[in-house]
């Protein structure tokens, strides 16, 4: 089991997200080994759809930076993004993309449209997966069972 110092504050910031009623889902953005940008979903709290963790951490990253690129930034985030941000991780040109949990339904980097193996997709990240991915499962499936019970 791969583990990182970095995808444990995005854990936190997953926990903290479920807390308030969010889908746990965290994101933290590091430059140079400090954490620039950390959000957890926050789509309810705002009413927002695009405010997803990663989306949000990006923001802040480019707000702590004055700028929309993150090159040589990288972002963790505890489930395998969606689409939509997997386009802003192009976008803003993060490096290094680390996830935790596979999500085969809604993913869209290495399921679902697999975004950056598209020939319309400018900047591709690095991609590793499975970095504390029974945590960052454990803490969805938590959620989700306590939305039935």
């Amino acid at each position: 089991m791969k583990t990182n110092e970095f995808m444990e504050l995005a854990l936190e910031e997953a926990r903290a997200a479920g807390a308030r009623g969010e889908v746990p889902i965290g994101a933290v953005v590091v430059l140079d080994g400090t954490v620039i940008g950390r959000s957890g979903n926050r789509t309810r709290e705002l009413h927002d759809i695009t405010a997803h963790a990663e989306v949000a951490a990006i923001r802040m990253a480019c707000d702590a930076l004055g700028q929309e690129r993150l090159t040589g930034a990288d972002l963790y985030v505890t489930l395998e993004p969606c689409t939509m941000c997997a386009a802003a991780i192009s976008f803003s040109r993060i490096r290094r993309l680390y996830y935790g949990a596979e999500d085969p339904k809604g993913g869209g980097v290495d399921n679902g449209v697999r975004f950056y193996a598209q020939p319309t997709c400018h900047h591709a990240p690095d991609v590793y997966s499975g970095i504390n991915e029974v945590q960052a499962a454990e803490i969805l499936r938590g959620f989700f069972q306590g939305k039935r019970d």
